[in-house]
């Protein structure tokens, strides 16, 4: 069941590492609208598809037409990259908010897979109506048609000068990217300031994926539920305040971005990750480990006793964890009716025993650990959204539109982006399976170790950018200039290369 539930969420991942990978050729060849319209077919295609799936085969279908539908960030800078990470998290919201009202609903997840598809389909409709991008158009030599598209924006006393201006910089743009030249993997790598660039840019990619964040985005439910809470409402209700605080760390970015600068911004992000991962690991640690024990099941429950358990000659030593590990079949755990911490029955793990065990006014698990301190762990989840949402859940996309040479900048970018979604797609399938063979405890902590490797891969490798034209950041990148002392205003690298 894990590893049905860890495909089928894993498969939207695969569809946009295909998405992220040929996006940026799509525009440019396709144009910008084309590619939309396109991107909102596939994702209204995928929805439908879920919506009606017989089976988990056709759902992992329609998750990899999702995923394809995926489009990648725009190349802009500070507040503007932080305003494009709100605009995706102020989304997640809503849409948490959707599934919660369709937790009662007949055909409950096909409702919130299928209700996806709207967005797509209203924007795709509002798309037919939009021309295709002037600036596009410019750059395929239709200038015609871009120019006819300005005249209908501008009014006519000040068009001729838009139309002058957007030629002039299409003309400087195309001159900074190197004209025709064709750049491939090799050239990319030989050039210092580009290679080291992508050091930076890929490795923050997989960092933003390897500390755990889409874990708590995806699985967030089953996190609440991890931490003691049963109910797949409550799950939903609870994890409302991870994505309300992820979409409000969106703007706290915004404020900071330009102001503070991204190193520092970053180090703080990845302390606060690091602290909150480890309180995370403390707290599993200590629910698994004062686990309820497992006594000899009620006359009432009698027919549905677990296999593993009613076969062992000594069940004295057996506990909540043990029955949750019992697969022969797969078996859960209903609680004692006086109180959730006291021993109670491991049965045969299916939707009538569900039943019979809620109806007796009892709680059932399949997940997690009945705890006292679940309500800690919930605080330990909130506070890595809030640390991490700021920081290391925007400043990635922003020095990644900041730090490749223009010529180099959409390719690198792609590789970059490309690279996120792979890495993501890594922690997606792996996620549950972790918890599974060694414990929630214990793969938390890992995400812990990992947020400790990236806060020294940020201090070594990731230069501060905020308030530094194109041509500074190449040069510090030349010559390799580090600011370690993030909390100090950093002098330009011109004027760090001459105190060397």
């Amino acid at each position: 069941m894990q590893e049905e539930e860890e495909s089928i969420l894993s498969m939207a991942v695969a569809g946009a590492i295909i998405g992220a990978a040929i996006g940026g050729w799509a525009n440019d060849r396709y144009g910008r609208r084309s590619a939309i319209l396109i991107a909102d077919f596939l994702f209204f295609t995928g929805a439908v598809i879920m919506a009606s799936a017989p089976g988990p085969a056709l759902l992992i279908i329609g998750r990899v037409f999702v995923g394809l539908g995926e489009a990648s960030p725009e190349k802009i800078r500070g507040a503007l990259v932080s305003t494009n990470g709100f605009l995706i998290t102020g989304g997640q919201f809503p849409s948490y908010l959707i599934n919660l009202a369709f937790t009662k609903a007949p055909g409950t997840w096909r409702w919130m897979l299928g209700i996806a598809g709207v967005p797509a389909l209203l924007q795709f409709s509002l798309m037919l109506l939009l021309p295709e991008s002037p600036r596009w158009l410019f750059h395929k030599g239709r200038e015609e048609e871009a120019k006819a598209i300005l005249r209908k924006i501008y009014p006519a006393d000040d068009v001729e000068t838009e139309i002058q201006d957007l030629k002039e910089s299409i003309d400087k743009e195309i001159l900074e990217e190197g004209g025709s030249e064709k750049i491939n993997l090799i050239k990319l790598l030989q050039t210092k300031t580009v290679r080291r660039g992508l050091i930076a840019g890929v490795g923050f990619q997989v960092f933003q994926q390897f500390v755990g964040i889409n874990t708590v985005m995806y699985y967030s439910p089953a996190i609440v539920q991890l931490a003691g809470f049963t109910s797949n409402q409550t799950a939903l209700l609870l994890s409302l305040v991870t994505t309300g605080f992820n979409a409000l760390g969106s703007i706290v970015s915004i404020y900071f971005i330009d102001r503070t600068g991204r190193k520092k911004l970053l180090i703080i992000s990845l302390f606060g990750v690091v602290i909150s991962l480890g309180l995370l690991s403390g707290i599993f640690r200590e629910t698994t480990t004062h686990s309820p024990i497992v006594i000899a099941t009620e006359s009432s429950f009698a027919a549905y006793t677990c296999q593993d358990y009613s076969s062992v000659t000594n069940a004295a030593g057996w506990d909540y964890m043990k029955c949750l590990k019992a697969s022969h079949p797969d078996c859960g755990f209903c609680s004692s009716a006086s109180d959730k911490l006291l021993p109670g029955s491991c049965l045969i793990s299916n939707s009538t025993v569900k039943d019979l065990c809620h109806k007796s006014h009892r709680e059932w698990y399949t997940r997690g650990c009945p705890s006292k301190y679940g309500w800690v762990a919930l605080i330990g989840l909130t506070l890595y959204i809030i640390f991490f949402s700021p920081g290391m859940g925007t400043v990635p996309w922003i020095v990644n539109s900041e730090i490749y040479p223009l010529r180099f900048r959409r390719v690198c970018g792609g590789i970059a982006a490309t690279a996120n979604w792979i890495s993501n797609l890594i922690v997606a399938q792996s996620f549950l399976s972790l918890t599974q063979a060694i414990g929630t405890s214990w793969t938390v902590l890992i995400f812990g170790i990992i947020s400790v490797v990236a806060l020294i891969f940020v201090l070594i490798y990731v230069p501060e950018t905020k308030g530094l034209p194109i041509e500074e950041v190449e040069k510090m990148l030349e010559l390799r200039t580090q600011h370690y002392k993030f909390w100090e205003k950093s002098s330009g690298p011109l004027d760090k290369s001459q105190e060397m």
